[in-house]
């Protein structure tokens, strides 16, 4: 998890900004730009990044070049389709991840209150991305993702003020980039 979260995190946004640039003619101005700068650090500092890269990068890549895909197809849906296009790409990875969880004996028998716990990760990441969806029609795709890609900082948080957890000064450090790259893309 250390190796995998910093680098699908920030080689997700990278990939997601360089289609929205390069492909989708995005071009943000200087404030944007400079918000977009300060992300790929603050990402890598507040989701653990940092520690030995080995194969487990490779991990990470290919769950970067998902987030992106994501992200960016999210990002070209009509608005006029409303919400399908959520609810076509959850159903998509239900349907992708269905045969290699029927293959393992007892993953599909799981107890009520676990079956519970996923519905509700479920929910929130389909919340997630119903708001970047929202996001990307109001704005550029560059932005939008940026900011949907800041998620790696909400848990660190609530650990901090639910769980009273101690953070690194890497991680503080990340978080203060963070909210200042939430400020930049705001107001650029």
């Amino acid at each position: 998890m250390s190796v995998v979260v910093p680098v699908s995190a920030v080689t997700g946004v990278a990939l997601s900004v360089l289609c929205g640039v390069l492909l989708l003619g995005d071009r943000p101005g200087v404030v944007a730009r400079a918000g977009i700068a300060v992300t790929g650090p603050a990402l890598w500092w507040v989701s653990g990044g940092g520690a030995r890269m080995g194969r487990e990068a490779s991990d990470g890549l290919l769950a970067s070049a998902g987030v992106a895909v994501q992200y960016v197809a999210l990002g070209q849906a009509d608005p006029a389709s409303g919400l399908w296009p959520v609810l076509a790409g959850r159903m998509a990875a239900v349907l992708v991840l269905l045969p290699g969880a029927a293959r393992r004996p007892g993953l599909l028998r799981l107890p009520a209150r676990r079956c519970a716990q996923a519905l509700l990760i479920g929910a929130g990441a389909a919340l997630g991305l119903i708001l970047h969806l929202l996001a990307a029609q109001r704005q550029m795709l560059a932005v939008a993702v940026v900011l949907a890609s800041l998620y790696p900082a909400l848990p660190v948080v609530l650990g901090l003020a639910v769980l009273h957890e101690r953070i690194t000064r890497r991680q503080a450090a990340g978080l203060l980039g963070a909210a200042l790259a939430t400020v930049l893309l705001t107001l650029g």
